[in-house]
C-alpha cells in the first residue's frame, strides 16, 4: 500500500492544457492575484513613488536616495522567516490558520504604515517619515515571505508555476498603478490625500487574505529548551547581546546586497565607506567583503556558546541552522550542485544593467526606447510570465528549468544582431520583447523550482534563503558590466580576438555608436565590437546555466529515485 502511495505521489497525472488553463481562474489563483497586488503596491510606493513627493517638499538629492534604503529589508529577508516559520499570532492563528494569520498582520501593518505617512509633512517630519517607511518596508518584505510560503503550502509543485503567474501579474499591475495613480491624485488632491488613498487600496489584501483557503496543519517543529538551566536575568541579557550582534550583521549584509552603505557610513562616522562602496571598479570587492563579513557576523549571533548551553544559543542556532541542515540532509550528494545552478541560473539577465545606455548609444530617442521597453517590453514580460507557468504545469519543474536556462542566453544573443542592424525600430521591437518573454519564463520556472525544494515547517525561511541567494551574484557581477564593455571596446580597437567583430559593423548608420565611441575614444566599430563581445560573455554565462540546470536534473532525479521505489 506504501509503495502504490508514494509511486501516484511520485507520478502525478498529467493536466491538459484546458485544464491548466482553467486554474488560473480557480480561488488560489485569484487569491494570489489579489495578494501580488498588495505587496507590490506598498513596494512601488515607498521604493519609487515616494521621492517624487520628496523632491516636491523641496528636499535634496541626497536625502532622496537615502530612503531608497527603506526596502533594503526585502535584501536579507531570509535572517527573521525563521520567527514567521515557528511563532504562532495569538487568537488568529487559531482562526486563520498560521499563514494567513501573518498575512493580516502585515497587511494591517502596511496599511497602517501608509495611512501614517499620509498624516505627515515630509519636510517637518522627516526623521519620523523616514521611520515609517522602513517599517512599511519591512513589514512588505515579511508578507512576501509569508505569501511565497502559503503558496508552497497551498499548491502541488506542478501548480506552483500558475500560482507563481498570478502573483507576478498581480505584482506587475501594481508596479503600473503606483506609478501613476498616486501622482494623478497628488496633482489634484496633493501627496497627504494620494497616499491616504493607497492605503484604502492595499484593503484588496485583506479581502484576498480572508478569501484564501486554509493551507495545510502548518508543522512548527519544536526546540526544546526545557532542560537548560539558566537564570532569567542572564537569559535575558544574552538575548539582547545576540539581538544586537545580529541587526549588525543584517546591516552590514544589506550593505553588501544593496550595494549602498550609506546608513552603514553613518554609524561609523564619515562618508569614505559609503563612497570606496560605489567606487569604480573596486567597490563591489567590498560590497562583497560586506556580504561575507555580515553572514558571518549573523552565525556569531546564532552560534552557541562552547561547551554552554544557553536557552538563547540553543534556540537561535536550531532556528537557523536546522533548515540549511535539513536542506543538506535531505538532498545530500547534490544539494551543493542545486545551490550553484540558483546562483548562476538568473546572472545571465542580471547583468543586463546597461542597456538604455546601450539604446542610446545605438541612437535611438527616449520616445523609442519608453514605448517600446516600458509599453511592449511589460506586455511582453506578463506573457513570458504566463507561459512559464504553462511550462511548468505541462512538463514539470526539471525541463521547465532546462528550458528557461536555454531562453535566457538565446535572447541575449539577440542583442548582438541588434547591435549589428543599428538604428532598426523593427529589430528593437523584437529583442525587447524576446529578451522579457525569455526572462519571464525563465523567472517562474526557478520560482516553481525553488518552491519545490522546501519541507514542511521551514519553508518560509529554506525560500527566503533560496531567494536571497539566487540574486546575490547577478548583484554583484551586474556592477562590473559597464567596465567589461569598455575594456572590450578599447580592447577591440587595438586588434586581437575581439577587433575581429570590427568587420561586423561596416556599415553602421552615422548616429549609431559615433558619441559613444568618441567619448571613450575609439571608433563607433570599436564601441559595437565592445557591446557584441559583452553580449557574448553574458550567453556563455547562461551556458553554464544550462549546464548546470542538465546536470541537477539528471542528479537529482537519480538521488530521488531510490527513495521512491
Amino acid at each position: 500500500m506504501t509503495e502504490q502511495t508514494t509511486d501516484t505521489k511520485a507520478k502525478p497525472e498529467k493536466k491538459s492544457l484546458l485544464q491548466t488553463l482553467a486554474f488560473f481562474g480557480e480561488r488560489r489563483s485569484l487569491v494570489m492575484l489579489g495578494l501580488g497586488f498588495a505587496s507590490g503596491l506598498p513596494y512601488m510606493l515607498i521604493f519609487d513613488t515616494l521621492s517624487l513627493w520628496l523632491r516636491d517638499a523641496g528636499l535634496s538629492l541626497a536625502v532622496i536616495g537615502f530612503f531608497s534604503l527603506a526596502t533594503l529589508s526585502f535584501s536579507f529577508k531570509f535572517l527573521w522567516a525563521p520567527l514567521i516559520d515557528r511563532a504562532k499570532v495569538p487568537v488568529l492563528h487559531g482562526v486563520l490558520g498560521h499563514r494567513r494569520a501573518w498575512m493580516l498582520v502585515f497587511q494591517t501593518a502596511m496599511i497602517l504604515g501608509l495611512w501614517m505617512i499620509s498624516g505627515l509633512n515630509p519636510a517637518a517630519n522627516l526623521a519620523l517619515l523616514g521611520a515609517v517607511a522602513v517599517a512599511v518596508g519591512f513589514a512588505t518584505a515579511s508578507h512576501d515571505i509569508v505569501i511565497d510560503a502559503w503558496r508552497i503550502e497551498v499548491a502541488d509543485d506542478e501548480e506552483q508555476g500558475p500560482m507563481v503567474v498570478a502573483y507576478q501579474w498581480g505584482f506587475r499591475v501594481a508596479m503600473i498603478a503606483a506609478g501613476a495613480i498616486p501622482l494623478l491624485l497628488a496633482e489634484r488632491y496633493g501627496w497627504n490625500i494620494s497616499y491616504a488613498a493607497m492605503g484604502f487600496v492595499v484593503c484588496v489584501g485583506l479581502l484576498a487574505t480572508l478569501c484564501a483557503p486554509r493551507e495545510a496543519e502548518h508543522t512548527i517543529r519544536p526546540i526544546p529548551t526545557d532542560d537548560v538551566k539558566q537564570s532569567k536575568a542572564l537569559e535575558i541579557f544574552e538575548w539582547l547581546a545576540r539581538l544586537a550582534i545580529l541587526l549588525v550583521g543584517a546591516l552590514v549584509l544589506g550593505s553588501g546586497l544593496a550595494g549602498d552603505a550609506t546608513v552603514l557610513s553613518k554609524l561609523v562616522g564619515g562618508e569614505a565607506l559609503a563612497d570606496a562602496w560605489t567606487a569604480k571598479p573596486n567597490g563591489v570587492w567590498l560590497q562583497l567583503l560586506g556580504v561575507a563579513v555580515g553572514l558571518a557576523i549573523v552565525v556569531i549571533a546564532a552560534w552557541p556558546i562552547p561547551k554552554v548551553r544557553t536557552k538563547p544559543g540553543v534556540y537561535m542556532s536550531k532556528a537557523f541552522g536546522e533548515p540549511l541542515g535539513e536542506f543538506l540532509t535531505r538532498f545530500q550528494g547534490v544539494a551543493g550542485l542545486i545551490l550553484a545552478a540558483i546562483c548562476v541560473y538568473r546572472v545571465s539577465d542580471f547583468v543586463l544593467n546597461i542597456m538604455n545606455p546601450f539604446y542610446r548609444d545605438m541612437g535611438f530617442s527616449l520616445t523609442e526606447i519608453a514605448e517600446i521597453r516600458k509599453v511592449f517590453g511589460i506586455i511582453a514580460s506578463m506573457i513570458g510570465v504566463f507561459l512559464g507557468g504553462v511550462v511548468v504545469a505541462r512538463l514539470g519543474l526539471m525541463k521547465a528549468l532546462v528550458i528557461g536556462a536555454f531562453a535566457q542566453p538565446i535572447s541575449n544573443l539577440m542583442f548582438a544582431l541588434l547591435a549589428m542592424s543599428g538604428h532598426n525600430i523593427p529589430m528593437l521591437f523584437v529583442s525587447i520583447c524576446l529578451d522579457n518573454v525569455a526572462g519571464g519564463v525563465a523567472g517562474t520556472a526557478l520560482i516553481a523550482y525553488m518552491s519545490s525544494l522546501t519541507s514542511a515547517g521551514f519553508t518560509a525561511t529554506q525560500y527566503a534563503l533560496f531567494s536571497s541567494l539566487y540574486a546575490l551574484p547577478g548583484k554583484l557581477v551586474a556592477s562590473q558590466s559597464g567596465r567589461i564593455v569598455e575594456a572590450s571596446a578599447q580592447a577591440a580597437e587595438h586588434g586581437g580576438p575581439i577587433g575581429m567583430l570590427k568587420g561586423l559593423f561596416t556599415r553602421l548608420p552615422p548616429e549609431s555608436f559615433t558619441a559613444a565611441g568618441a567619448k571613450l575614444g575609439v571608433s563607433a566599430q570599436a564601441m559595437a565590437a565592445g557591446y557584441t563581445a559583452f553580449f557574448i560573455y553574458t550567453a556563455i554565462i547562461g551556458a553554464v546555466a544550462i549546464v548546470l540546470s542538465f546536470m541537477v536534473a539528471a542528479r537529482q532525479k537519480a538521488t530521488e529515485t531510490p527513495a521512491k521505489a
